[in-house]
């Protein structure tokens, strides 16, 4: 199910690297509903180059989809309590892994699209104090189940601009799941342990379902 989500949490966030003057951040209901279609076009079209190199997929990843996310702030609320008394260059050395880690996931997980359709819930109400909010949104996947999903966008109160730090699926949290499967070891082995794995983990080659190579 988490990986079916982060496909399309990756997919959706993806196209949020157009340029400046394409897309306005500062809206994110209509910036994620705009670039939406953009995305899996640009994936439809890159399909010979991604079937040939699927490690591509990662230099796509992270041109264009990190910049808009906010992968500094999830990485400090998975570490949760454990931020307390830890020391500053191993949390920021845990978010640098995170990173690595998110691009490799999101790639990892792009090599599922198939074109699956979305719609998106109502326009979440936004006021000059709302800074986090959940955007709505319907995974198309016939004949299968549709998939409920709620994307958590958070404001930078100086630009105005939006990112995305967090998906809801069906319920549950991407972030809280992983915290839960990660709290242990990072309070028995410590933060750096858990960036070490981590970036093992984002040094993973992409490939394709059935694929040995």
């Amino acid at each position: 199910m988490f990986n079916k989500c982060l496909l399309m949490f990756s997919a959706l966030m993806l196209s949020l690297g157009l340029h400046a003057n394409e897309i306005d951040a500062t809206k994110p209901y209509d910036m994620m509903q705009k670039v939406a279609d953009k995305t899996f076009t640009r994936l439809a079209n890159e399909q010979e180059k991604i079937q040939k190199d699927p490690d591509y997929l990662k230099v796509v990843v992270e041109e264009e989809l990190m910049p808009y996310v906010n992968d500094r702030y999830a990485a400090l609320k998975l570490l949760g309590p454990n931020l307390k008394g830890a020391k500053r260059e191993d949390v920021l050395e845990f978010a640098r892994a995170f990173r690595d880690y998110l691009i490799t996931s999101y790639a990892q997980v792009l090599t599922q699209y198939t074109g699956q359709e979305i719609q998106f819930g109502p326009e979440p109400k936004i006021d000059d104090k709302t800074t986090i909010i959940g955007v709505r949104v319907t995974i198309m996947d016939s004949p299968r189940p549709n998939i409920n999903l709620e994307f958590k966008l958070r404001k930078d109160k100086k630009t105005g601009e939006w990112k995305a730090f967090d998906m809801i699926a069906e319920g549950i949290s991407l972030l809280s799941s992983k915290q839960s499967e990660w709290n242990s070891k990072i309070r028995q082995d410590g933060i750096l342990a858990v960036a070490e794995e981590l970036e093992q983990l984002a040094q993973a080659p992409i490939r394709f379902e059935g694929s040995k190579k």
